[in-house]
């Protein structure tokens, strides 16, 4: 039996929706599945009153790579949000990143001078601290941070977000999970340092449609029930996005993940909190932060011609059987664990693993994409 399709493609995320897209243009037949129903993955939007809704979660594209930032925009035109979010500690607002206007909100100081002054001063403190109790390295991720910004930074901005985050205290962390902490001496509340960065307008959708145009999809389709032991049969290669471990039937053992729960509600108001997100960096608030959907490609005066708004707050949890996963945890068992995974991934035969899952590692969108376009499949090079 001859097969029909040059590649299955497991997963219509961005990775999937992109190798199908450049696949396409190189006169190639792409099946591609989902399990879910719906093409787009984690950047796939709902649509509620009339806003683009982030269904999985907050996505802002960025990066410094024209060629990138060119390619999706030929798919469809970016806008120019700007991600600036905003910290909610104890009922008061703080701008991240860490910057001059952070700096001004917790001290009161005006020059980077004086915040440096301060900054040094309390890491000065932190390590004094450790080497009292005879320590030299930092044991943890708390005592890491406070030799990086010092204890009111950690404590207001770090460490109850951190602790939400993993589900741990930040003392029972490892370490190496922040090695730098930036620090910006300018009142610039842009958080990335990227050149480009938008979000398509009409939403993630537009992006994936495009890519997808004119490419054969299934939708709730599970590869494992379906076609996992006859791909081959209609397929010459195999493009799998989905768990590597759960691909290799977890022979290995479980990678550990974190995931996200939503609760996602419409606000009978055209603003409800001013900002597209706001971290709430508290341990007793259960969230870590709320997301304002609408802000994210409504400016100026359309924020109040839509008269209600969509917000969503977001709650990290452990990864639990059947939920969806976010997040590898970067601790030395799961990166030892993914490392063997990847080693029994290079011995397969016709069979690319890519994206988050595929990969065991966190990505932005921009990488994954230039991942792709890189990748020996196509010989782009950028």
């Amino acid at each position: 039996m001859i097969p029909y399709y040059d590649y299955l493609i497991v997963g219509s995320g961005l990775f999937g929706a992109t190798f199908a897209y450049c696949a396409k243009q190189m006169g190639k037949k792409c099946l591609v599945i989902d399990k879910r129903p719906h093409i787009g993955g984690n950047v796939y939007c709902e649509n509620i009153e009339g806003i683009n809704v982030h269904k999985y979660g907050a996505h802002i594209f960025h990066t410094s790579n024209k060629a990138v930032w060119d390619f999706v925009n030929s798919i469809v035109e970016f806008n120019r949000y700007t991600n600036s979010p905003i910290a909610n500690y104890e009922g008061k607002f703080y701008n991240l990143p860490f910057n001059m206007n952070t700096f001004y909100q917790i001290w009161g100081i005006t020059t980077p001078t004086e915040a440096m002054a301060k900054i040094e001063q309390q890491k000065a403190e932190a390590i004094a601290r450790m080497r009292a109790d005879g320590v030299s390295e930092p044991r943890n991720l708390e005592e890491q941070a406070l030799i990086l910004v010092g204890k009111d930074i950690y404590e207001i901005l770090i460490k109850g977000y951190t602790e939400k985050q993993w589900g741990r205290k930040c003392t029972e962390l490892p370490a190496f999970i922040i090695r730098r902490i930036p620090v910006r001496l300018v009142f610039d509340n842009n958080y990335f340092n990227d050149k480009y960065q938008g979000v398509p307008i009409g939403g993630y959708n537009k992006l994936i449609e495009g890519l997808l145009d004119g490419v054969k999809c299934e939708t709730s389709v599970d590869f494992f029930a379906t076609y996992k032991d006859c791909w081959r049969e209609i397929a010459n290669k195999l493009v799998f996005t989905g768990a590597i471990d759960e691909f290799f039937n977890y022979k290995l053992g479980k990678l550990d993940w974190r995931t996200v729960s939503f609760e996602t509600e419409v606000v009978d108001t055209p603003n409800y909190q001013g900002n597209a997100v706001v971290n709430y960096t508290e341990r007793v608030i259960p969230y870590t932060r709320i997301i304002e959907h609408k802000h994210f490609e409504m400016l100026g005066q359309k924020v109040y011609d839509c008269l209600k708004t969509v917000i969503s707050k977001e709650y990290s949890v452990e990864y639990k059987e059947g939920m969806e996963r976010y997040y590898p945890v970067n601790d030395n068992r799961n990166n030892q664990l993914a490392e063997a995974y990847r080693k029994l991934a290079e011995d397969e035969q016709d069979i690319i693993f890519g994206g988050r899952l595929g990969q065991y590692r966190y990505y932005d969108m921009a990488p994954i994409i230039q991942h792709v376009l890189n990748s020996k499949e196509f010989r782009v090079n950028f």
